[in-house]
């Protein structure tokens, strides 16, 4: 089955990136140093390169499809909180450090818990979108379902539209990529604006149509100044400087990861993000040996998952 083969080549794209990205926070004391080691494509130093919360979210996403075919809000929370308690030192942000312990013994309460966080406004933040690539992938074939099961994703956790704008947006690209396994697909510009276009309006969509304008030509470093680098932590500083490295490599993962590493930031979030996008068209052919060795290997069960839910006569 296309979308489940698409929805973990996403994930194992996506926490490539996340586990890539997160290795070179150790150098960001020097950032100079981060910078040029990056730029003359020097791989960080041996592994194990663990995931962090990215992938930790993204596994409890891809549970989700691979059972039910669709997020059920509930299912989901109990997956996220369980995901929680059973390592909460995978880098969770203050927000989820707050809502996930209530959503152990209680998976309904995200309805109220969500809404309640940064006094009221819930979170604008990058979470939901640092881990929604494979369930674009997972939806390839309806854009609009993929974008309403992210925004479904997204509300678990992330209230506030812009957070829910940051999973959409991501959910979409990946989706669009995903397309290009079997035929025509955007890429670069035509998929930015293809993705903004579909966006709810805000400041998420309003950078990806900045990221549609930016040339592929334009130095890493400096797209990140003008798109966002996620060092603010919010979707809007976040989705569209991921997305735009992935537009602009959607053949090479290993280019796409590289070039997004260069704009610093929140690297294994940005990386995260990029590596589940370029990898829903990709898989992770390209993907260095080396870089696979290194990389913390995903749980036993998502393989077991993957080939029950693309077994014939699944439902």
């Amino acid at each position: 089955m296309t979308s489940v083969s698409a929805a973990r080549d996403s994930l194992e794209g996506l926490a490539l990136g996340d586990a890539f990205g997160e290795r070179w926070f150790p150098l960001f004391r020097s950032p100079q140093d981060a910078f040029e080691q990056i730029r003359a494509r020097r791989t960080p130093e041996e592994g194990p390169w663990h995931w962090t919360d990215d992938t930790a979210m993204a596994l409890s996403v891809f549970g989700i499809l691979t059972a039910f075919d669709a997020v059920h809000q509930e299912r989901l929370a109990q997956a996220f909180g369980a995901a929680y308690r059973a390592d909460s030192g995978r880098g969770y942000g203050h927000g989820m450090h707050l809502l996930l312990p209530k959503l152990v013994e209680e998976p309904g309460s995200w309805r109220t818990a969500a809404r309640e966080l940064f006094d009221g406004q819930g979170s604008l933040g990058n979470g939901a979108a640092m881990r929604v690539a494979p369930l674009g992938a997972w939806f390839h074939e309806d854009l609009d379902e993929a974008a309403e099961q992210a925004a479904l994703s997204a509300e678990v956790t992330h209230a506030h539209p812009e957070g829910v704008a940051g999973a959409v947006a991501v959910a979409l690209a990946a989706a669009l990529a995903a397309r290009g396994r079997s035929g025509p697909a955007p890429v670069g510009a035509e998929l930015l604006a293809e993705v903004a276009r579909r966006t709810p309006a805000g400041e998420v969509r309003e950078g990806l149509h900045r990221a549609a304008g930016l040339s592929a030509d334009t130095e890493p470093r400096r797209a990140s100044e003008l798109l966002g680098n996620g060092r603010r932590i919010r979707a809007s500083d976040t989705v569209p400087f991921a997305l735009w490295s992935a537009a602009h490599h959607p053949d090479s993962l290993a280019d796409a990861l590289w070039t997004t590493a260069e704009g610093l930031g929140d690297v294994d979030t940005t990386c995260a993000i990029t590596g589940g996008v370029v990898a829903a068209r990709t898989g992770l052919a390209d993907a260095p040996r080396d870089w696979l060795a290194c990389r913390e290997p995903l749980p036993d069960w998502v393989a077991a998952a993957a080939a029950e839910a693309a077994a014939p006569g699944t439902p």
